[in-house]
């Protein structure tokens, strides 16, 4: 059979990799280089953005976490008080009680502190107790530090990959848009031709 009028060139077939070492893909758009570059832009802030902000404010979390920890075990201690009545309720829920100290410079303080329904009076009882003598909630522990720090760390990471996800969805939806309308003015400008070959 002859080559002669036919369009592929005889020989053994081009080595992969020859079509695109000439000058590339013909076919690729202007936009499909900016979208190509954009996703290596965003797989680097993922791989070098995610981590560094997890860490980074995860333990900015932490050490503010652990100056609250220290803080408050400095200004806070616990103290024995006495029930001055019993504790009323009748569910498994603690509620308040008045409770009644002497303090370390031998003043009856007062105040509530959450014990079990049905706590008698004169019952003995642990509160926390700030510098003013007044009773408060326990101090934040090292553990709640921690936890601050690993929940914060993990939002930072959260918030850094769906940042990354929207902005690359968000270039995609306006590319895409762009794409769209060209190929509608084109078409708009070839279309006649293509329907004059088939009109009769």
């Amino acid at each position: 059979m002859s080559t002669q009028g036919s369009p592929y060139t005889p020989g053994p077939p081009p080595r992969r990799g020859d079509h695109a070492a000439k000058g590339g893909n013909s076919l690729r758009r202007t936009s499909d280089t900016f979208e190509c570059w954009m996703r290596r832009v965003l797989m680097v802030v993922l791989v070098l953005g995610l981590p560094a902000a997890a860490v980074s404010a995860g333990l900015a979390a932490y050490e503010a976490a652990k100056h609250t920890v220290r803080t408050q075990a400095a200004e806070r201690h616990q103290v024995t008080a006495r029930l001055t009545s019993t504790a009323g309720g009748g569910d498994w829920v603690k509620r308040p009680a008045p409770v009644r100290w002497t303090d370390l410079n031998g003043d009856v303080r007062t105040g509530a502190a959450l014990v079990k329904p049905g706590t008698p009076k004169g019952s003995t009882v642990r509160v926390w107790v700030n510098r003013d003598g007044q009773v408060t909630d326990p101090p934040t522990t090292r553990l709640n530090a921690t936890t601050s720090g690993w929940l914060v760390g993990g939002m930072a990471a959260f918030g850094v990959g769906a940042g990354s996800c929207a902005v690359g969805a968000g270039i995609r939806l306006v590319l895409d848009r762009r794409r769209y309308a060209q190929w509608d003015a084109e078409w708009d400008l070839v279309e006649p031709g293509w329907s004059a070959r088939f009109r009769p």
